[in-house]
C-alpha cells in the first residue's frame, strides 16, 4: 500500500479548501469569498483501491492520501492571525509532499514569492498548482505557468480549476506517484478528521460569513454546545450553537432587524446540516458577545484556536 500526508499551502483565498473538497469528492472544508476563512488544519482523506504500483488485486495496490488544508499564510493583524500562520507552518512538518497553490486569475505576487521561499526549505517533493484556469482562456494560462515555474524547484507545475474539477485528477495522479509505501492512517470510509461538532460549527460559520458584510466575518466564531440525537428513527436532531462576536454593534448586525439576519443564517445552515445528519434538524442559534476574542489568548483557547 502507498500512503502519505500532503499539505496544501498558499495565500488566503487562492482556493485551497475548494481544491481539498474537489479531491476528496465531498464538502469537508467550508468555502467563502472572504480571505482567512480556514482557521484549522483540516484533513481530507482520499482512499483508492488498486491505485498503487504492486501486483493487481493485492493490498499493495491500495492508496491513501491525507490532504491537509491549511489557513492562508498572511501578514497577521491579531493574535488569531499569528496562530493561523503557526497552524499553516506546522502543517509542513511530517509530510510526504507539498502542494503550492496560486491564484492564476489574480496573478502571482509578492505573497506567493514569500511562500515559495518558505517551501524551498521543506525537504519533500513539491508540486506547484495554478488554480482558477476556468477564468483564464486560451493562451492566458501560459504566462502564469511560466512565472510559477520560476518561483521554485518544483517536480511538477499543474494547471487546475478546483471549482470545475479540470486538471484535478491529473494532479492527484502526480501526487500519488510520489507517495511512499506505508500503512493506512484512517479507516476506509473516513474522509476527514473533524469531529461532528467541529463540522457543524464550521457549516454555521460559513453561512454567517456569507450573510454578513465588512469586518464582521473575521470577528465571528461558532461553538456547538450540544448535538442531541433523535429519540426515534425519524425524529429530529437538535443542535444548540452560539455565534460569538467581538462588539455590540456586530451582535446587532448578525441578529438583524427583527431577527431576520439570524433567521437567514439558521435557515441556510439547517438545510445543509439536514443533508449531513441525514434527517430533520432543529437548530437553536444564539448570538453572544466575547469582546476582542481575536487578541485574547484565553478566549482563543476557549473557542478552540
Amino acid at each position: 500500500m502507498r500512503s502519505g500526508f500532503v499539505a496544501i499551502v498558499g495565500r488566503p483565498n487562492v482556493g485551497k479548501s475548494t481544491l481539498l473538497n474537489a479531491i476528496v469528492g465531498q464538502k469537508i472544508a467550508i468555502t467563502t469569498p472572504v480571505p482567512q476563512t480556514t482557521r484549522h488544519a483540516i484533513r481530507g482523506v482520499l482512499h483508492r483501491r488498486g491505485a498503487g504500483t504492486g501486483s493487481p488485486g493485492g493490498d499493495e495496490d491500495d492508496l491513501q492520501i491525507v490532504f491537509v488544508d491549511t489557513p492562508g499564510i498572511h501578514k497577521p493583524k491579531s493574535l488569531l492571525g499569528s496562530r493561523l500562520n503557526d497552524v499553516a507552518r506546522g502543517a509542513l512538518s511530517h509530510i510526504d509532499c507539498a502542494v503550492f497553490l496560486v491564484d492564476g486569475a489574480d496573478g502571482i505576487g509578492r505573497g506567493d514569492e514569500f511562500l515559495a521561499g518558505l517551501l524551498a526549505d521543506v525537504p519533500v517533493p513539491k508540486v506547484a498548482v495554478l488554480n482558477k484556469i476556468d477564468r483564464l482562456h486560451g493562451d492566458r494560462q501560459l504566462p502564469g505557468l511560466a512565472r510559477l515555474a520560476e518561483l521554485g524547484d518544483w517536480e511538477e507545475v499543474v494547471p487546475v480549476s478546483a471549482a470545475t474539477g479540470a486538471g484535478v485528477e491529473t494532479l492527484v495522479e502526480l501526487i500519488a506517484a510520489r507517495m511512499p509505501e506505508g500503512p493506512p492512517y484512517f479507516p476506509e470510509g473516513q474522509v476527514t478528521d473533524q469531529s461532528l461538532d467541529q463540522h457543524v460549527a464550521e457549516i454555521i460559520r460559513e453561512k454567517a460569513i456569507t450573510a454578513m458584510r465588512e469586518e464582521v466575518p473575521h470577528s465571528i466564531a461558532v461553538v456547538v454546545e450540544e448535538i442531541e440525537p433523535p429519540e426515534e428513527p425519524d425524529g429530529v436532531t437538535k443542535v444548540y450553537a452560539v455565534v460569538y462576536v467581538e462588539r455590540d454593534s456586530q451582535k446587532g448586525i448578525v441578529i438583524g432587524k427583527g431577527g431576520q439576519g439570524l433567521r437567514t443564517i439558521g435557515t441556510r445552515a439547517r438545510e445543509e446540516l439536514e443533508l449531513i445528519l441525514g434527517g430533520r434538524v432543529y437548530l437553536d442559534l444564539r448570538v453572544k458577545l466575547m469582546k476582542e476574542w481575536q487578541r485574547d489568548p484565553k478566549k482563543l483557547e476557549r473557542l478552540g484556536y
